[in-house]
């Protein structure tokens, strides 16, 4: 059977185990599958649809015959190989920051802006997880109702900051309930001189520290949504989009609570809702009077996004919030970058060499 080879660069991370999930299930013909890494984890035994696989280092040649790479291995190891893939003939879906505000590389949520793969040049960028979420749930209205502004507050899950910071929650929870001090060395930033402990503690701090006082993630959120939803203009002043990111204890789900603004003054809360439950990829659950919202252990293992508690804001006219949730290593990852590649497929432009 005539299939695609794909390639998962970074198969043995967080997200590399659920992009191979992914690629398990997808509706693409998939004749083969490589797994790579690094040189540490070349040798390491996966399996995908029931095979052991062996996993290869990433080298330029791992991509000859390729023609889908999915990257999620880091920023410096997309900048260095995803060229090389390009190269050889394969299309890139890549899941770091290296290539998201390039203005020559797509930013792509098929849901909200599909029609920018047309303008890929062998690299499409899959957004920031918290970023993905938001811009799925927010555009049902703005095709509805318009949208001027977007302020959002976001309670990320430890997972986003990878396999050694979900360890390190685990070994702090242990340690506090046995009555031990918790040792910090990754979060909130590895990098950074300042540690604390995650667990039964939120850290206002996601990335680094710009200038502004704005963490790089707050950054992102702002300037990939204005891309996404405003033609590919990271600097648009279309949609004004503010945004404070706090990492919470929970080991896999982002929730974000999103204040915005419409530009129509007939829009209301049932028609908010109507739209969000007619859009693909939402699950709205927004029964307040039963306790009905959504809820980040509710959200894991889904490729939905969670919308709930839709209520108008108090105090300004056409503004209004809800409640979002979505599984940040799914969704936010692995399958956003999967469904890229279908996206792909359905428009021709992924092609078997």
């Amino acid at each position: 059977m005539s299939g695609y080879n794909v390639a998962i660069v970074g198969a043995t991370g967080a997200v590399g185990a659920r992009m191979i999930k992914m690629v398990e299930q997808t509706s693409l013909p998939v004749n083969s599958v490589k797994l790579l890494a690094s040189s540490r984890s070349a040798g390491k035994q996966l399996k995908f649809n029931g095979q052991d696989l062996t996993v290869e280092e990433t080298v330029p040649e791992s991509f000859e015959g390729v023609d889908l790479a999915l990257f999620s291995a880091g920023g410096s190891v997309s900048k260095k190989f995803a060229p090389e893939a390009v190269k050889r003939g394969a299309v890139v879906v890549d899941n770091t920051s290296a290539f998201r505000m390039d203005p020559n590389v797509p930013l792509v949520v098929p849901e909200v802006n599909e029609d920018a793969l047309y303008q890929h040049h062998g690299i499409i960028a899959n957004p920031n997880c918290s970023t993905i979420q938001m811009v799925v749930a927010l555009e049902p209205i703005r095709k509805a109702y318009g949208l001027k502004r977007v302020i959002v507050s976001t309670y990320q899950a430890v997972s986003g900051a990878g396999n050694r910071a979900l360890q390190e929650l685990r070994d702090e929870t242990q340690a506090y309930l046995d009555g031990k001090d918790m040792e910090a060395h990754i979060l909130p930033v590895a990098g950074e001189k300042k540690h604390y402990p995650i667990a039964f503690n939120a850290l206002p701090q996601i990335d680094v520290f710009e200038e502004d006082g704005y963490t790089h993630e707050e950054w992102k959120m702002i300037h990939e949504t204005k891309k996404i939803m405003c033609g590919g203009d990271m600097d648009s002043k279309a949609i004004k989009v503010t945004a404070t990111c706090v990492r919470i204890p929970v080991p896999v789900s982002h929730s974000e609570e999103v204040y915005f603004e419409v530009e129509d003054d007939q829009a209301n809360v049932k028609g908010i809702q109507a739209a969000l439950a007619a859009a693909p990829g939402i699950v709205l659950q927004d029964d307040p009077a039963n306790q009905i919202y959504p809820l980040a252990h509710n959200a894991e293992g889904s490729k939905d996004t969670f919308v709930g508690r839709v209520r108008p804001d108090q105090e300004t006219p056409k503004a209004f919030h809800l409640w979002d949730v979505s599984d940040n290593l799914l969704k936010g990852a692995a399958w956003n970058s999967v469904q890229i590649a279908e996206h792909l497929d359905k428009l021709g432009l992924l092609h078997m060499q």
